[in-house]
């Protein structure tokens, strides 16, 4: 089932060199027109399993997995809320590679300090006393008070507690985190398309042709 075949038309006017008459038109698909999970079904959590995509795999291919149809790769998008694939999927290691050359422009660069953050630390007893991944700067240290097993008595305890994070663990995080993603299990996708089918109908108006049909404004007709 193609996205593409299931929008709405628009008749719009042609703007082709061959077009004969000023009111001649030509239907094109209503790009606009999009569709989205429906809020009931998207806050039941047994609908959906979660998935870690494999490096190179493209929404067809999850959906062809899935749901033994590459042409629904639009319902692995749509259940991740994903309007933009090139920044939202997640890249193969040999893109994200390139795109880091050309975002940081060497592979010195990409191996140079992005930022640093804390690293966990804990006390005596095994207790976390600060928690790692906190971007601080690079000469943070830590102060807290550590118990000196006599009695009650705490001293004062200051300790370096940052690390660097280079470009390249940055990105390479960054991408990791968009390969989580969200799987409708496949006995609830004909709700999914049913209810898609249904919000790319039309309703009357002063365009109305028919229910996958609209006409687009004519400014030929009045100059404006």
């Amino acid at each position: 089932m193609s996205y593409f075949r299931e929008l709405p038309n628009i008749s719009a006017v042609s703007l082709l060199p061959s077009a004969s008459r000023n009111d001649e038109r030509m239907l094109v698909k209503n790009i606009y027109k999009r569709a989205k999970l429906r809020s009931d079904l998207d806050n039941v959590i047994l609908a959906f399993d979660y998935r870690t995509i494999p490096d190179g795999y493209r929404p067809d291919n999850v959906a062809n997995e899935i749901y033994e149809d590459p042409e629904l790769d639009w319902v692995v998008l749509i259940v991740n809320n994903i309007t933009n694939i090139r920044d939202q999927w997640p890249l193969s290691n040999n893109d994200l590679h390139t795109y880091m050359l050309d975002k940081y422009g060497s592979e010195e660069n990409i191996a140079g300090v992005h930022h640093y953050e804390t690293i966990e630390l804990k006390d005596r007893f095994n207790r976390t006393v600060l928690q790692s991944g906190l971007e601080v700067d690079s000469s943070f240290q830590y102060t807290y008070n550590e118990y000196t097993g006599i009695g009650t008595n705490f001293s004062r305890v200051s300790v370096p507690a940052s690390q660097s994070v280079s470009n390249f663990e940055y990105e390479t995080r960054l991408n990791d985190t968009k390969r989580i993603i969200r799987i409708l299990k496949p006995e609830y996708l004909p709700a999914l398309i049913s209810d898609m089918r249904r919000m790319m109908k039309y309703e009357k108006s002063s365009q109305f042709v028919d229910r996958i049909t609209k006409e687009a404004y004519n400014p030929r007709e009045t100059g404006v």
